[in-house]
């Protein structure tokens, strides 16, 4: 199938769908400007210029442990305050003004489906817009931590160690939002699958929860449910959704 005729395919598929749940990763927003973790570029193949790979300083106990360094990470890798929606996420807020939705589950953290004007959207592992303080529970926007980046947050009520709203390895996900995300899935009759590997887990186990019609990949790579597709498009999502 030639890149024309998967596309034609991806919109008749979306014409016919009355209710579309999305399901997507970092590759989302790369194309915002925002590295993805698995890829020849991404956060975990660039060099060890802090001293312990990134799965060690993005987990519960390193975090406990070295506060310091777990920012001095943070600030430098994960929190991208000048990065905006791009035509993925602008095209699924549109969706959903259309009424075509039953909504976003994203594994990203950088709050770009809200900002694109989507409401229906679970944060599987949280946000850097939300931060909450560990000790009194006060809670904290982004710009807050900004105005903070050269050390470790401080409570300006109690001076506790102000921590991200973002699940780190180590810690379980929401039950909640996991919750909420099974029902987005569960209820669509289309499912769009984007710029994830699908690897990651628990989240990846989510696709089983879609019981729908039409089962669509956009990704780079090739994901280990690509044979359970009805269409697989290798190509960036956003510059797909925006030839829709």
């Amino acid at each position: 199938m030639t890149a024309h005729d998967a596309e034609d395919k991806l919109r008749r598929i979306v014409e016919e769908s009355r209710s579309i749940a999305f399901f997507g990763g970092a590759g989302t927003s790369t194309e915002s400007g925002i590295p993805d973790f698995r890829s020849a570029s991404g956060l975990y193949s660039q060099g060890d210029e802090f001293g312990h790979p990134p799965e060690t300083i993005l987990s519960r106990s390193f975090f406990l442990k070295r506060p310091a360094e777990f920012y001095r990470y943070y600030f430098a890798k994960m929190i991208y305050p000048e990065a905006k929606p791009n035509a993925a996420h602008l095209k699924l807020a549109e969706w959903e003004r259309q009424g075509r939705m039953t909504g976003v589950v994203t594994q990203n953290i950088d709050g770009l489906h809200q900002q694109a004007g989507s409401r229906s959207v679970v944060e599987l592992h949280g946000s850097v817009r939300r931060n909450r303080c560990m000790s009194c529970g006060a809670v904290y926007g982004l710009d807050y931590m900004l105005g903070q980046r050269e050390g470790i947050p401080a409570c300006e009520r109690c001076r506790g160690i102000v921590k991200p709203d973002v699940v780190l390895y180590e810690e379980p996900l929401n039950a909640d939002d996991w919750q909420r995300a099974a029902r987005y899935l569960s209820e669509a009759d289309t499912l769009i699958v984007g710029g994830t590997s699908l690897t990651v887990h628990p989240a990846a186990g989510l696709v089983r929860a879609f019981q729908g019609k039409r089962f669509v990949i956009i990704n780079m790579s090739p994901t280990p449910y690509d044979g359970s597709a009805d269409l697989v498009i290798r190509a960036p999502i956003g510059k797909t959704l925006e030839r829709l």
